[in-house]
């Protein structure tokens, strides 16, 4: 029978073939060619239809015998030439090991995280409790639990960025102050907490403003907190953030959730108070607002302010890093510029 001699012929011409490649290119470009679905095995069966029921199982039953010799041996043969390779690619990528290792390039963490960790530390020692909340607020938590009803003036130097008309991205981390007083048991002692956060306001981006900027603000409630003790803190605060010598003085100001409110200036750290550019020539460095918390705050949690008196402030993370490092632009913080960053990394 021809078809059965063709048969023959291929499988002993291709097995060949198969032992002498060298290159796994080749081998799967015989593979197609002989096994493929227009290889040269395909060609021969087309045959078969002119062939008697008898002849047709003899040559299907020579051809499924020459698939299966030829896959094998297909396999056997990969396998051989892809160990192959792999040795000879490792033979080219030796690795000397008494070189010297290379060093990777390790981050450090931002300057703003790293002031805040220095300002938790600092509040952590005196007994505060640190509570972080939502930056999306409620109108009601966020300005009026805060002593400013709507249509309020003072909401206009905080004017914010609204999603409905009783929700907004929070103006400051003051709502979680009002939170806590709602459920803190003063049967268990004073209140101490601080609440830092990122806070938004519409504002224009410049050197010393920005649309979005981070707050640490804090709060003592209990039934013997007086002014004192509020000075006494951020003194406390101010001498380990920059330096035992420093000073501060209070100034009369206005806040509607604290009276009587107070602006917090520090002597000034490059020229002890003589006068300088970086004071303006007065000494002093406004640095952050404070004072007495309003009773109507205090009331409006439920509590007696004739009986519960407290005290407030609230301070700029982007302000206390701009003068601990000089730093003179607030978009430095938020630009991701790496030769930035990396004048922190110590």
């Amino acid at each position: 029978m021809t078809l059965q001699s063709d048969i023959e012929n291929l499988q002993t011409k291709t097995l060949a073939d198969l032992a002498a490649t060298t290159d796994l290119q080749k081998l799967e470009a015989l593979r197609l060619e002989t096994v493929g679905k227009k290889g040269a095995l395909t060609e021969i069966l087309k045959g078969m239809r002119e062939l008697s029921d008898d002849d047709k199982k003899t040559v299907g039953a020579l051809a499924n015998a020459f698939r299966d010799a030829f896959a094998s041996q297909f396999e056997a043969k990969k396998s051989e030439l892809e160990l192959e390779s792999i040795n000879a690619q490792l033979g080219k990528e030796t690795l000397d090991v008494t070189l010297p290792g290379r060093r990777q390039k390790q981050g450090t963490r931002h300057v703003l995280t790293q002031t805040l960790e220095e300002l938790e530390a600092i509040f952590l020692g005196m007994g505060y409790e640190i509570v972080e909340g939502d930056e999306v607020e409620t109108d009601y938590y966020n300005f009026e639990r805060v002593n400013l009803p709507k249509n309020h003036p003072a909401r206009d130097m905080q004017d914010s960025f609204y999603i409905t008309e009783e929700t907004l991205l929070r103006t400051h981390t003051s709502g979680m102050q009002a939170r806590v007083m709602e459920k803190h048991d003063f049967s268990q002692g004073d209140l101490r907490m601080i609440s830092p956060g990122r806070v938004y306001r519409r504002d224009t981006d410049d050197a010393t403003h920005s649309h979005q900027f981070h707050q640490l603000e804090g709060m003592v409630i209990g039934e013997h907190v007086t002014m004192g003790d509020l000075k006494g803190t951020l003194e406390l605060v101010i001498r380990q953030m920059f330096g035992a010598d420093r000073e501060i003085r209070l100034r009369p100001s206005y806040f509607p959730f604290t009276e009587p409110s107070v602006e917090v200036d520090v002597s000034c750290f490059k020229c002890g108070g003589a006068g300088c550019n970086v004071c303006k020539h007065t000494g002093w460095i406004e640095i952050l607002g404070a004072g007495m918390t309003h009773p109507n705050v205090i009331e409006m949690s439920g509590l007696d302010p004739n009986i519960y008196q407290g005290f407030a402030f609230g301070i700029g993370q982007e302000r206390i890093a701009m003068l601990k490092y000089g730093i003179t632009d607030i978009r430095g913080f938020y630009q991701g510029d790496v030769r930035f960053l990396e004048e922190f990394g110590n």
